[in-house]
């Protein structure tokens, strides 16, 4: 057991080397690498914590992915919270000696972390909140896409171009967001229409609910409708009004698509589409 002894002997003398004191507490290498250790499990495991969350939620509640995923950043920031604590004091950290630490940190985010801070709010907001959730298709700005993602310190954006992108918290809260399946997946899209002086405003009627009702996309319940907005300048305005609950991801070929048929129709029925007219004279002066 001697040559044990000898062999770790430098090896304990290391560990009980200094690295920095602190009121009454003293850090050495020891103390320093069992944190460094332990935190980098806690953290290894709240990632686990968070799946494994989310997957029994899965299988024994009806919960939306959404709220299954705010279960299990929840639960994984408690986890976290929890662990940090058990390592600062099994480390032998006295609580009490980080008062400067904290008062560090608070001038740190008061001065350069605000930012951050103001994320990680943000983010506990959102999960607590769930003003937007993992699965919801979202408009912030000139970003439009589905969330897969939502972090401590940003969310993740999936757009039509499967092109993601980062969007920091604290815009979701502070700015408008337009959610389009926050309640469900059900959502109108307004088609506008414009149609030459002179034709039949109840055969333009009849033609856009025929071509509504012949999309397999568009819902029979709400039924689409037809309003007529206004005279304008160069014809009769008309929307188109239609429910969706399978291409709401999809505006933009919906939309595409309605507008084939429309013209389609129009076509066949010998509907004209205006364009605007300018009319130039030309006068001559005598002399």
């Amino acid at each position: 057991m001697e040559w044990l002894e000898k062999i770790f002997q430098p090896v304990k003398e290391i560990l009980g080397v200094p690295v920095f004191t602190l009121g009454g507490f003293e850090l050495t290498v020891g103390a320093l690498l069992y944190m460094l250790i332990f935190t980098a499990l806690i953290l290894y495991l709240s990632g686990k914590i968070k799946r494994w969350t989310t997957q029994i939620l899965a299988k024994r509640s009806s919960m939306d992915i959404g709220r299954r995923e705010a279960a299990g950043a929840i639960t994984s920031y408690i986890f976290l919270v929890i662990g940090f604590l058990v390592v600062i004091q099994t480390a032998g950290i006295d609580l009490t000696t980080l008062n400067v630490l904290a008062g560090a940190v608070g001038i740190g985010v008061g001065l350069g972390l605000q930012n951050i801070a103001n994320n990680f709010i943000s983010g506990i907001i959102i999960l607590i909140e769930q003003p937007v959730k993992v699965g919801d298709r979202i408009v912030v700005g000139e970003v439009e896409g589905d969330i897969i993602r939502i972090g401590a310190r940003s969310t993740r954006v999936l757009t039509n171009d499967n092109i993601t992108i980062v969007i920091p918290n604290d815009q979701l809260i502070s700015q408008n967001v337009i959610n389009w399946s926050h309640n469900d997946n059900r959502v109108r899209f307004r088609i506008p229409v414009q149609v030459a002086y002179g034709t039949d405003a109840r055969l333009v009627e009849r033609v856009l609910l025929e071509v509504a009702g012949a999309n397999q996309d568009i819902l029979k319940e709400p039924a689409p409708s037809v309003r007529f907005r206004e005279f304008g300048d160069n014809g009769l305005k008309f929307d188109l009004l239609a429910w969706t609950d399978t291409l709401t991801h999809r505006r933009g070929y919906l939309v595409s698509t309605l507008n084939f048929a429309i013209h389609d129709a129009f076509k066949l029925h010998k509907i004209e589409i205006p364009f605007p007219q300018r009319e130039v004279r030309i006068h001559r002066e005598k002399g």
